[in-house]
């Protein structure tokens, strides 16, 4: 493995330009259960040795305790990296399990600088709205994130899983930034007018889950049989039972395209969602997740993979054969809208 620092894209048409692959945040403190603090830093540190600079978390990923953890390696890399958050997922004090969407004014407010308390910064460079609330005009909340740039707390605005028409709607108050929606060989449902409404826009793809949440490595075939209890993929439909092991049998493509390159599975999945780019003529800057420095160099050893037409066109049909949704509850989601 050689330390060739990635590729650069831009996030949108004003945004900041940044490597090519991020680094997914979440799991370092939340959902995908037990935790290793020192490896966790570890691998921060070396996504940035390896020129991954778009670095993403959450309020809501820990109750606010994954943007802790990462403010100390935010603070000590402040003019090397860009630093994506997000607000609307409110978890009641007394449900801790519980999430409530929230587009409300006066909650991004006060989400905002609670962010940045616990970020330990003055602006936050990317800041999303996480989930979209129904009842609440996109055109209200974004108008309220507009401000937060006007006043100097956000630089740049991101959506994350809007429809195409939202987005066009979200533009038309403030330039957006980034799009981050699930996108990979298993999730392909914003290819429909997501893709297309930012190609239209000059807005970027940010891709979350581009491994398919680690099942597209075949780190794991079940997630009733080989996760934790407190692993929150057990509540996916598409992870556990008979959905399990239909969908474990589409990762023969994958294996074949992953023997002839010499590489892994992990690393065609994230090839492929790569060269989205080229395929679809916008930015594409996916966010895998992982918490191991040897799984970071790895992921960005992805983005020198260049599948072939034929390697393409073998892996084309996996998607439509994916047994189960990506979530058991798909309304927060832009498919669930379109």
């Amino acid at each position: 493995m050689t330390d060739s620092t990635v590729p650069t894209a831009r996030l949108g048409d004003d945004g900041p330009e940044v490597g090519v692959q991020g680094l997914g945040c979440m799991g370092m403190s939340f959902a995908y259960g037990p935790t290793d603090t020192d490896a966790s830093r570890a691998t921060l540190e070396r996504a940035l040795e390896l020129g991954v600079t778009l670095y993403d978390t959450a309020d809501a990923y820990g109750a606010g305790e994954n943007e802790r953890f990462l403010a100390p390696f935010f603070g000590a890399h402040r003019e090397e990296v860009v630093v994506a958050t997000k607000f609307a997922l409110s978890i009641p004090p007394d449900e801790p399990t519980r999430r409530i969407i929230r587009n409300d004014a006066p909650y991004i407010r006060e989400a905002v600088e609670a962010s940045l308390r616990r970020l330990d910064l003055d602006v936050i460079d990317l800041y999303y709205m996480h989930r979209r609330d129904v009842n609440v005009p996109i055109e209200e909340t974004v108008g309220v994130m507009a401000d937060l740039v006007r006043e100097g707390k956000v630089k740049h605005l991101g959506l994350s899983e809007v429809t195409g028409e939202e987005l066009r709607a979200a533009q038309a108050v403030h330039p957006i930034a980034a799009v981050q929606s699930e996108w990979s060989l298993f999730s392909r449902d914003i290819e429909a007018g997501v893709v297309p409404a930012a190609r239209e826009l000059g807005v970027a793809l940010v891709p979350y889950s581009p491994l398919g949440r680690g099942f597209l490595t075949g780190s794991f075939a079940d997630a009733d049989q080989d996760l934790t209890q407190d692993d929150f993929r057990r509540q996916q439909p598409r992870f556990t039972g008979d959905n399990a092991a239909a969908n474990a049998a589409l990762l023969a493509p994958v294996r074949t395209v992953a023997e002839a390159h010499g590489a892994t599975l992990g690393q065609i999945a994230l090839a492929w969602v790569q060269q989205r780019a080229r395929v679809h003529g916008l930015p594409v800057i996916p966010i895998p997740g992982t918490r191991k420095p040897t799984r970071v160099e790895e992921n960005t050893g992805a983005t020198r993979i260049v599948l072939t037409q034929d390697e393409l066109s073998l892996l084309e049909p996996i998607a439509d054969k994916v047994a189960g949704d990506r979530y058991a509850d798909m309304t927060f989601t832009s498919a669930g809208r379109e």
